[in-house]
């Protein structure tokens, strides 16, 4: 990726600039930040939370989600995402007691989760907030907090700080059960070398420079991106991408996708890439352009996509898929003479409320 101090005239040297910094901070994490996630952990499974709920909105979503699917495959506890309304606009008040309430927030500065965590905490709930800002109002509402340990993130469009959540929440999720995250301990240096795959991205990038929708699917672990994967490419190029459970897809959105329709498929090495294979011939078998994110033998069936680096963990493996993602969403938006560090009509802290 170029150096960002040559940049300075460019669209999206911002948003290239921190997609280039990830390597480092998933280091920073592993190196700085893991003793503190391991003590947090370890001082909440003291007292034993007998299911857990996620609260986040936007990109820190798709993250929160990817938690769910830790929590509840590593740990066999129940995990649900929370509706924030049933507390801020309907005022609702659940027993929490002894449940963990996890809020995930770049900023830590949206209204409705400051309110909803607070709730959360005067109704019983061990809170945790996980942000990329130790002196946010969530932060200072809730028993405990994980700094993500990203840095300043400028451009609208978050890279950095979902990779960092992805991580963060990784090794929350391994201190739970007594883990050691030993799964994590190469992904720096595997995500310096997808990133320096820049090329083979841009390359892809003109077959979406003038597509009028995209679906983009995937099961398991794969989902959280799919989703993320989406929400960069519909808020820089503005291009309609629908994501969709694998399950779903066949259950009704299937019949929109024909041989001109581009699907992006994101292909986890494990369990849920087997449970993606039905979907993918059904894809094949409507001739759709199908573009894989995957294993190479994945990609070779496929139109066209990117390999990732084999033997890395399945439960790992969705903080390096939505790399080529994002570059992806970052090739586009330059294809199509936009610039994806300032997308119109968002601001980089949303309030809800």
């Amino acid at each position: 990726m170029s150096d960002p101090q040559t940049l300075s005239a460019v669209p999206g040297r911002i948003m290239a600039a921190e997609m280039a910094e990830q390597p480092a901070v998933l280091q920073r994490i592993l190196d700085e930040g893991a003793p503190r996630i391991r003590d947090i952990a370890a001082e909440i499974a003291a007292r034993s939370p007998r299911f857990v709920l996620l609260t986040a909105r936007g990109t820190s979503d798709n993250a929160a989600l990817y938690a769910k699917y830790l929590i509840e495959i590593l740990l066999g506890k129940p995990a649900g995402l929370t509706s924030m309304s049933t507390t801020t606009a309907y005022g609702a008040k659940p027993d929490l007691t002894d449940v963990l309430v996890i809020t995930v927030s770049q900023s830590g500065g949206s209204p409705d989760l400051v309110a909803s965590t607070k709730a959360a905490r005067e109704a019983g709930a061990i809170t945790l907030a996980v942000t990329n800002n130790a002196a946010s109002p969530l932060a200072e509402v809730s028993e405990f907090h994980i700094d993500v340990l990203a840095g300043p993130e400028k451009a609208l469009p978050a890279t950095k700080t979902y990779t960092a959540e992805l991580l963060a929440l990784y090794l929350l999720v391994e201190g739970l059960r007594g883990g050691d995250g030993s799964a994590a301990k190469a992904l720096p240096g595997l995500a310096a070398g997808i990133l320096a795959r820049q090329g083979e991205i841009k390359a892809l990038a003109e077959r979406y420079r003038f597509a009028q929708r995209l679906v983009i699917t995937s099961r398991g672990y794969g989902y959280p991106t799919a989703r993320e994967a989406a929400l960069k490419l519909m808020e820089t190029t503005y291009i309609p991408a629908s994501p969709f459970s694998g399950a779903d897809l066949l259950h009704g959105p299937l019949a929109m996708v024909d041989n001109v329709s581009p699907v992006i498929a994101i292909v986890p090495d494990g369990k849920g890439g087997e449970a993606l294979q039905p979907v993918l011939d059904r894809l094949r078998g409507r001739g759709a352009d199908l573009v894989v994110v995957g294993q190479q033998n994945q990609v070779d069936a496929a139109s066209a996509g990117f390999a990732l680096p084999a033997g890395v963990p399945e439960e790992v493996q969705t903080i390096l898929e939505i790399l080529p993602l994002q570059l992806l969403a970052y090739e586009v938006t330059i294809a199509r003479g936009q610039d994806p560090d300032a997308p119109r009509a968002l601001a980089k802290v949303t309030e809800t409320h």
